[in-house]
């Protein structure tokens, strides 16, 4: 099943996600679901959240990014109730964009590396080290957990600039080639 991306302006997308255990009903069908709708909007990451579900949810494959950035292949992962442990290394300043933020892109200043503890699908809990590309991916994912976009982490100024461009998505004034929710439509 491929779920619609919430765009700018809903709610769910400033919450800060809830953890969940074992018991979360039917999970590895939801995780199918969440790679599925990523896989159709051509995403490279997908939080919970951006399908409307505030949980500690993540899913990325890097696979699309690979020709660029060779770390990326195989880079398949899903995080639960992801906890940054750690940010360290050389802020780096990089263009982003995000499903949730159709046709916006902007430089972005992220740390080049993160400590990140989390459990798999299988609930077995990790504490990896991700640097580069796969830091700045993990990250971006993760600030969707905490409530957190991308226009965010952008200078005053910058923000002040964009501030017409999220209006639009808000109302929908964008061109998406996957379904979306708009604020206030449910």
């Amino acid at each position: 099943m491929t779920y619609p991306i919430y765009v700018f302006g809903n709610p769910v997308l400033r919450q800060t996600a809830k953890e969940i255990d074992k018991t979360f009903p039917d999970l590895d069908k939801f995780i199918a679901d969440m790679f599925e709708t990523m896989y159709n909007s051509d995403g490279l990451g997908l939080a919970a959240p951006q399908v409307g579900k505030s949980i500690r949810l993540i899913v990325i494959d890097g696979e699309p990014m690979a020709k660029e950035h060779p770390e990326m292949k195989d880079f398949k992962k899903v995080f639960i109730n992801a906890k940054v442990i750690e940010r360290t290394g050389d802020k780096v300043l990089m263009g982003e964009g995000c499903l949730s933020l159709p046709g916006l892109h902007e430089e972005v200043e992220r740390e080049s590396t993160v400590k990140l503890e989390y459990y798999d699908e299988n609930w077995e809990h990790h504490e990896d080290i991700f640097t580069g590309y796969k830091a700045r991916v993990v990250m971006h994912e993760y600030d969707h957990l905490e409530g957190i976009l991308f226009t965010d982490k952008l200078s005053p100024l910058r923000r002040r600039l964009i501030k017409g461009k999220l209006t639009d998505i808000s109302k929908g004034k964008f061109d998406a080639e996957y379904r979306t929710v708009l604020p206030h439509s449910r």
